[in-house]
């Protein structure tokens, strides 16, 4: 047995195999989440067990939401080395091979988010107060799983001499960049911030209780994160490019201003009312 880098490689029965940290961190942030999820639903007067059920739901339509979201908006680097879209619809056995290219958060939020609407549909429970219900925990699964991408050097930022940077080796480093040694820690940026919105959101349903609306938890959620998102991608690297456009930049700013807009319409016309 050996203990590498990026994970732990072993030899059983002749094959070599590697249990590989990104891997290990994925699920222990998935299990802290489901943890989370169990707590508040047993606090809102839920049979909390069902959420273990739905957190395999979660995961399966996370991944899948994941993998297709890089399928479809693969970074220039992947491009230039001619694996593209059409690369991946060409080559199943790549498409499925997470090793290659990797996952991307945008899609796995939307994958979990079908997969949840399905469960509640399936256990007539109500979707809009399970997405309130889960996204503390979510925001608690991206803050962990942020880390693989460390033991991954992958997701940092520029080049920078801040006394918090990070080396990269350059067997990692991208084109252009070979010369720089130390980046931002992009990784652990957007770790903190999902930390301070888990926070945020359970700081929310305590004190605000009396003047939720359900889905509410679920929009501060839709504006905290992509927000953060959005800041954060200016020191990103390697971003994947749609018409031009940052896509995942484009695509956090239009779903953080809808999600304002939505909650405040919808306090606006109870106020009116009121």
């Amino acid at each position: 047995m050996q203990f590498a880098f990026d994970g732990i490689h072993f030899i059983y029965w002749g094959q070599e195999f590697t249990i590989y940290y990104y891997g290990i961190i994925l699920m222990s942030g998935a299990m802290l989440g489901g943890w989370l999820a169990y707590k508040e639903a047993a606090r809102r007067g839920h049979d909390a067990e069902i959420v273990w059920d739905l957190l395999v739901w979660l995961i399966v339509g996370g991944i899948i939401g994941a993998r297709l979201w890089h399928v479809f908006t693969p970074s220039p680097s992947l491009i230039a080395e001619g694996i593209d879209t059409m690369f991946y619809l060409t080559h199943p056995l790549d498409l499925i091979n997470v090793r290659r290219g990797g996952l991307g958060i945008p899609g796995a939020v939307i994958g979990g988010m079908v997969a949840l609407f399905f469960f509640t549909r399936q256990h007539k429970l109500n979707f809009i107060e399970w997405t309130d219900i889960a996204v503390p925990g979510l925001a608690l699964g991206q803050a962990v799983g942020r880390w693989g991408n460390y033991f991954n050097q992958e997701l940092y930022g520029a080049p920078t001499n801040l006394p918090w940077k990070i080396f990269i080796e350059p067997t990692h480093r991208l084109p252009g960049y070979i010369d720089s040694e130390y980046y931002h820690p992009l990784f652990l940026y957007e770790s903190l911030w999902n930390l301070a919105n888990m926070a945020l959101l359970i700081w929310i349903t305590r004190h605000f209780s009396g003047r939720l609306k359900t889905g509410d938890v679920f929009l501060v959620y839709l504006i905290t994160y992509p927000t953060g998102r959005f800041l954060l991608d200016f020191l990103r690297l390697d971003a994947s490019q749609l018409g031009g456009f940052n896509a995942n930049q484009t695509f956090m700013a239009i779903v953080a201003v809808a999600a304002a807009l939505v909650l405040f319409l919808r306090h606006r016309q109870t106020n009116n009312v009121v």
